[in-house]
């Protein structure tokens, strides 16, 4: 093995990690991810083309080997599970109610949005790795962090977005139409219209 290619492997230890947390939702997971994702890319190191973009590599084999770990259990994870080690410094206690109020937030995000907003916000990954990390468009990558950090902010104010408020107007026009409409109809054949 090369020295280089084994510096760069330790070097994205940390990163690697902070991915597998966000994907499993469980440590111990989260290390067994790690430490298989790390033996593939051993083994595969031949295939690696130096001068290409590491980290990214090293994301894609992450995420394939727990999209393969998925396929073979066919269950579901638990996102319950909140990483506390992802906030580096202990908070005041309103700090710590809003990461938790955050982390409660993080979960309910479906896991494309959680986990490109993760490597984007939390590693400093570019737009260009994550969509080569993750095989979508830079586009898609994009909207991905975008839509998550919309939601987050939705969740997190309290307030509802725009295009909600929109959506409620709209039902309820519709039902005061239906509303009109029928009494118009009963007016027409002389019923008496119903409040």
């Amino acid at each position: 093995m090369s020295n280089s290619f084994h510096d760069q492997v330790i070097s994205i230890l940390p990163k690697l990690r902070v991915q597998a947390l966000a994907l499993t939702r469980n440590r111990a997971a989260a290390e067994d991810l790690v430490q298989d994702a790390v033996c593939n890319a051993l083994s595969a190191q031949t295939s690696f083309i130096p001068g290409t973009n590491f980290p990214a590599w090293m994301h894609r084999i992450l995420r394939n080997r727990f999209i393969s770990n998925l396929r073979k259990r066919r269950d579901t994870t638990d996102i319950d599970d909140v990483p506390a080690s992802a906030f580096a410094t202990e908070a005041p206690h309103e700090d710590r109610l809003a990461l938790k109020d955050l982390g409660k937030a993080m979960t309910r995000l479906p896991a494309d949005q959680r986990e490109a907003l993760i490597m984007v916000v939390v590693q400093g990954m570019s737009y260009e790795s994550l969509a080569e990390a993750t095989g979508c468009a830079v586009g898609t990558a994009k909207s991905r962090v975008f839509r998550a950090r919309r939601q987050l902010e939705t969740w997190l104010t309290g307030e509802v977005s725009e295009h909600a408020e929109g959506r409620a107007a709209a039902a309820r026009a519709s039902a005061l139409s239906r509303t009109l409409d029928a009494r118009l109809a009963a007016a027409a054949r002389g019923q008496r219209p119903v409040a």
